[in-house]
C-alpha cells in the first residue's frame, strides 16, 4: 500500500479549479470470484487528490447498483469547468460490442446480463468526456479467476477514447501506485508521469507538454507560456465550444482569450457547426455510435450499416428521426435526442417482440393442428404432407425420422432396376435426374421422394439469386465466432433448436434462423442480415 507523506502532499498542492472531480472505485473483494489484489490502493490517493483540489467520490467493494449510483453522481458533478479523474480497479470483461467492469456482487455475468451486473466502460468514458483536454480514465485489474457466462472474455477492453481523454490501463497495483505518486506530480503531463510505469498502456489524448497538476514546481519544469500554448493547441485540435470554454476557465487572462471567445462566437453563429461541435463534445465512442445506429435501424430509420461510423446514411437517418420527432434537423446527435431515441427503441423492441410472440403462437397453433391431421397419424402420406407444408415446422425433425423406416422398407421391396435408377438420380441430385427417374419408373417405389426433391430443387433454383445474395450479405457482416455463438444462444433460449452453441451455422442453425425470421415477418432466408441481427440483439437485451 502507498501513502503520500505531508511533504509530498505539499509538493502537489495547486490552486483549486472549480469542478475538479475524481471518481475512485476499488473493487477488491468479490463474492463469487478471486479477489483483485491491490485494488484498494486507489483509495490511498484520496488525501493527495483532495489537497490537489479534487472533490472525491469513492466506493470500495461496491455492488453493481452502488457502482451505477457512484457513476451517476460523478456524471452530475463533472460540469466541464475543471479536471476529471475516473479510476476503477476490479474484474473486467468485454466483447466486440462492449466492455464492462463488474460490481462485487456479480455472479457469472454473460453478455445478456453484463449491463445489470456492472457498468459499461462507455459510461465511465462519458464522465471523463465532460473535461476534454484535462481528463484521465484509469483502469486496473489482475488475471484472477472469475467465472463468466457466454459471450464475454475476461480482461480490459478499453473503449475508444473520447476527444481529450487519456486512457491508462494496467495492473491494479500499478494503477494505484500511479494515481498516488505519478499522476499528481506537479508540473508533469500524464504522458510524462506515466513514463515511470513502463507496464501501463496509454491511449487517446496524449499531450506530453501539458501539466495535469500545476504548482510552484511547475514553473521550474515547464515554461508557463509554453504550457499554455500547448494547452491552447490541444484545445484547438478538439475544436468544440465546450473545449474553448474550458480554456477560458483555466486561463481567464491567458494569451489566447480573444481567440477563444472568437471561436466560441463562430461556433454559436453557425448552427450546423455548433451542432457538430456539441456532438463532438459528447465524446461518443464507436460502440456508442453503433448503439445509436442499432436503435435507428430498429425504428426503421436505415443508417446504411452498423459500423460506428456516422457517414451519409447515418446522418440522413438521424435527420429523419429529428424531423419526425419535432427536433432541430441538424443530422448531429444531442444528449436529449439520444435519450429519446433509446426510449423509443426500447418501446419498439418490446412491441416487436410481443408481436413476434403472438405470431409465433398462432403459427405454432396452425402447425400443431396440421400435424394432428397428418403426421401424427403415423402413415407415410400424412408425414410427407406435413413436411411439404411445414419443412421447418415444430415436428419436422420427428417427421423426418419417422419416414426413414418407410423408405428403408420401400428400398428393400423395390426391384433391383428401380433401386439402381433411384441411386443414380440421388447421386446426381438434379431436377433432370429425378424427372428421368419418374419417366422410367412411373410406378416406382421412390416416386414420392422424387417429386418432393423436384419441388425442393425447383424452389432453390427459382430463389437461387435471392439466397446467394442473402449469403453474401451475411458474409459482409463479418460476424465473429463470439457473435455467432450469441446468435445460437439466443435462438436456443427462444426454443428454436439451433443445434450446438458452437459458432458454426449448420442446417439446424439455418432452419432455426428461418423460424425466427418467419415469426417476425423478416425475409425468410436462413441467413442473417442487418435487420435480423438487430432484432436478435434487441430481443436479447429484453430477455
Amino acid at each position: 500500500m502507498r501513502t503520500l507523506t505531508i511533504a509530498a502532499l505539499m509538493a502537489v498542492s495547486s490552486p483549486v479549479w472549480a469542478g475538479d472531480v475524481a471518481l475512485l472505485i476499488a473493487n477488491e473483494n468479490y463474492d463469487n470470484g478471486r479477489d483483485i489484489r491491490a485494488a484498494e490502493d486507489l483509495l490511498d490517493a484520496i488525501p493527495a487528490l483532495e489537497a490537489a483540489g479534487f472533490e472525491v467520490i469513492e466506493g470500495e467493494d461496491v455492488t453493481a447498483a452502488e457502482l451505477r449510483s457512484l457513476v451517476g453522481q460523478a456524471q452530475a458533478k463533472a460540469d466541464g469547468s475543471g479536471r476529471v479523474i475516473v479510476a476503477v480497479s476490479g474484474h473486467f470483461a468485454g466483447t466486440a460490442i462492449g466492455s464492462w467492469v463488474f460490481g462485487a456482487d456479480a455472479d457469472r455475468p454473460d453478455l445478456l446480463s453484463a449491463g445489470a451486473q456492472g457498468v459499461a466502460l462507455d459510461a465511465l468514458m462519458g464522465v471523463a468526456a465532460k473535461a476534454p483536454g484535462q481528463a484521465v480514465l484509469l483502469l486496473g485489474t489482475e488475471e484472477r479467476e472469475f467465472a463468466l457466462g457466454s459471450g464475454l472474455a475476461a480482461g480490459i477492453v478499453a473503449p475508444d477514447a473520447a476527444q481529450g481523454v487519456t486512457v491508462v490501463a494496467g495492473s491494479a497495483e500499478d494503477i494505484g501506485a500511479y494515481l498516488g505518486s505519478g499522476l499528481l506530480s506537479a508540473g508533469e503531463s500524464v504522458v510524462g508521469s506515466a513514463s515511470a510505469f513502463p507496464d501501463l498502456e496509454l491511449s487517446g489524448f496524449l499531450a506530453p507538454l501539458i501539466p495535469f497538476v500545476g504548482g510552484p514546481e511547475a514553473a521550474e519544469v515547464v515554461d508557463p507560456d509554453a504550457s499554455e500554448k500547448a494547452f491552447w493547441d490541444a484545445t484547438k485540435s478538439i475544436n468544440t465550444e465546450f473545449g474553448f470554454e474550458g480554456y477560458l476557465n483555466k486561463y481567464p487572462e491567458g494569451l489566447f482569450v480573444e481567440e477563444a471567445r472568437a471561436e466560441i462566437a463562430r461556433i454559436k453563429a453557425e448552427p450546423g457547426l455548433r451542432a457538430e461541435a456539441n456532438e463532438k463534445a459528447l465524446g461518443l465512442t464507436r460502440d456508442a455510435r453503433r448503439e445509436i445506429q442499432r436503435s435507428l435501424t430498429l425504428l426503421d430509420y436505415d443508417p446504411k450499416g452498423i459500423d460506428g461510423i456516422f457517414g451519409k446514411g447515418s446522418r440522413a437517418a438521424i435527420t429523419k428521426f429529428q424531423t419526425v420527432n419535432g427536433l432541430e434537423p441538424t443530422g448531429f446527435v444531442t444528449a436529449s435526442m439520444m435519450t429519446q431515441l433509446e426510449a423509443q427503441a426500447e418501446r419498439r423492441s418490446a412491441e416487436l417482440e410481443a408481436e413476434a410472440e403472438r405470431r409465433r403462437i398462432e403459427l405454432e397453433r396452425q402447425d400443431r393442428a396440421y400435424w394432428r391431421e397428418t403426421g401424427a397419424l403415423g402413415d407415410e402420406v400424412g408425414l410427407r404432407s406435413y413436411l411439404e407444408r411445414y419443412p421447418d415446422g415444430v415436428f419436422a425433425e420427428i417427421a423426418t425420422v419417422r419416414l426413414a423406416p418407410f423408405e428403408e422398407a420401400r428400398r428393400a421391396a423395390a426391384a433391383e432396376q428401380d433401386r439402381a435408377d433411384w441411386d443414380a438420380a440421388t447421386s446426381v441430385d438434379t431436377i433432370a435426374a429425378y424427372q428421368g427417374y419418374l419417366q422410367a419408373n412411373p410406378e416406382g417405389a421412390f416416386v414420392a421422394q422424387a417429386n418432393a426433391r423436384v419441388a425442393e430443387l425447383d424452389f432453390a433454383t427459382k430463389n437461387a439469386a435471392a439466397l446467394e445474395a442473402a449469403k453474401r450479405n451475411e458474409e459482409r457482416l463479418g460476424l465473429s465466432g463470439g457473435t455467432r455463438r450469441l446468435v445460437e444462444d439466443r435462438l436456443m433460449r427462444l426454443g428454436l433448436k439451433p443445434g450446438p452453441v458452437d459458432g458454426v451455422f449448420d442446417d439446424k442453425t439455418r432452419r432455426s434462423i428461418r423460424r425466427y425470421q418467419d415469426a417476425r415477418k423478416l425475409q425468410k432466408t436462413g441467413y442473417l442480415n442487418q435487420a435480423t441481427v438487430v432484432r436478435l440483439l434487441a430481443d436479447s437485451v429484453l430477455r
